[in-house]
């Protein structure tokens, strides 16, 4: 059974594996990793960048009730067919 003392050898030998076999690489491939992971990050912060936006939104949403009336009233503003709301969830049941 994994206990938190396990877990917590378990991850620093991981760490530990990490950092030596990164030692181990010469100069050329600790380059090359560095490159790669370099464009990975900038792509996660790209990414992160394009959703603060809606994230922003979101959290204004969930926290201000002027902010959730707004989008509620603009719904009913777009005139969407029933299908369309039941997706969102503010279709009314057709009993």
């Amino acid at each position: 059974m994994n206990t938190p003392k396990t877990l917590n050898i378990r991850s620093k030998n991981f760490l530990n594996l990490i950092t030596t076999n990164w030692e181990s690489l010469d100069e050329n491939q600790k380059l090359v990793l560095s490159k790669i992971w370099k464009v990975l990050t900038y792509k996660w912060q790209l990414q992160i960048l394009f959703n603060l936006p809606f994230l922003f939104w979101w959290l204004m949403d969930i926290s201000l009730v002027k902010v959730h009336e707004f989008d509620l009233r603009l719904l009913s503003y777009l005139n969407l067919p029933n299908w369309a709301l039941s997706l969102i969830g503010f279709g009314q049941s057709s009993s």
